[in-house]
């Protein structure tokens, strides 16, 4: 269980995702200060391994939810964990995920799990009921 205040994960995406992410996290459980934010807009490789490395540094967090499995955010994540074992990647992140992160208290391997089968969980598809047979 950690004791850390303050983020405990970096929440790193394309555009304005991380924050759209932490808004919604923030507005369901008041926990916004469990991440940070970091957004790829507007720079490149280096520039997002620096951003993401940055926060983590800052913050003292181990953990780096990214948008994309193979997207920028997460390539420049595993960059940074290749130098830092201590960090771990979580990708596909969706509010169901990182919500149950914020609420959690751990950042430990199980926490983790945990909060990606929440993800997953969370997908459900409701098929068309308006027609028959419905395509």
């Amino acid at each position: 269980m950690s004791s850390q205040a303050g983020p405990r994960a970096v929440v790193a995406g394309h555009g304005t995702f991380a924050a759209a992410l932490m808004s919604a996290v923030a507005r369901i459980s008041g926990k916004a200060e469990v991440f940070v934010a970091v957004s790829n807009e507007g720079l490149d490789a280096r520039g997002v391994e620096e951003a993401i490395g940055k926060a983590l540094k800052q913050h003292g967090a181990s953990v780096i939810f990214t948008d994309l499995p193979a997207g920028s955010c997460t390539l420049a994540a595993r960059r940074i964990a290749r130098l830092d074992s201590s960090i771990s990647i979580v990708t596909g992140a969706t509010v169901a995920m990182v919500l149950d992160f914020a609420l959690g208290a751990g950042a430990a391997e199980p926490d983790l799990r945990r909060a990606a089968e929440s993800g997953r969980a969370a997908i459900v598809v409701y098929p068309a009921s308006g027609g028959a047979g419905g395509n």
